[in-house]
């Protein structure tokens, strides 16, 4: 059966494509939770809009998440924390502390979902973060822990 997807599958296609499934796939998992709908001449005209609309969406959004890159990767974030003598801190610096801090020093705003630590931050110096802002955006920022 041909369907249109509404919503990116893995393994299967992007929103507003146009894909080949068997049958019972179709009818019981993709049609019933909204994910894809049958293909009919209008639905793959409506198909071929909702995919370049969504292609001029994602370009727009990609430039916007390339813009933020160019501003938080020259400049260093500092978090003031405060620490022990041996320069462990006192619990720990949080992807919501960065993104707080990101806010404050450039007036840029990331969600702090969009910002990976790895692990959480426990001792003062300088430590590298990734930040993904968009699916084919990620760049790395320099956040740099000081003692308050």
């Amino acid at each position: 059966m041909r369907v249109v997807l509404h919503e990116a599958i893995e393994g299967l296609g992007s929103r507003g494509d146009l894909v080949e499934v068997a049958d019972g796939y179709a009818r019981n998992s993709l049609i019933p939770k909204g994910l894809a709908q049958q293909a009919s001449a209008g639905v793959e005209a409506q198909a071929a809009a909702m995919k370049r609309t969504w292609q001029l969406r994602n370009a727009k959004e990609r430039e916007a998440a390339e813009e933020i890159a160019k501003v938080l990767v020259a400049k260093p974030i500092e978090i003031p924390a405060r620490a022990g003598s041996e320069g462990k801190l006192f619990g720990s610096v949080t992807s919501a502390d960065v993104a707080a801090a990101i806010v404050e020093q450039t007036g840029v705003e990331i969600d702090r979902k969009m910002i990976d630590l790895g692990e959480s931050i426990r001792s003062i110096g300088s430590h590298s973060v990734t930040v993904k802002p968009h699916s084919e955006v990620e760049f790395p920022i320099t956040v740099s822990v000081i003692e308050a």
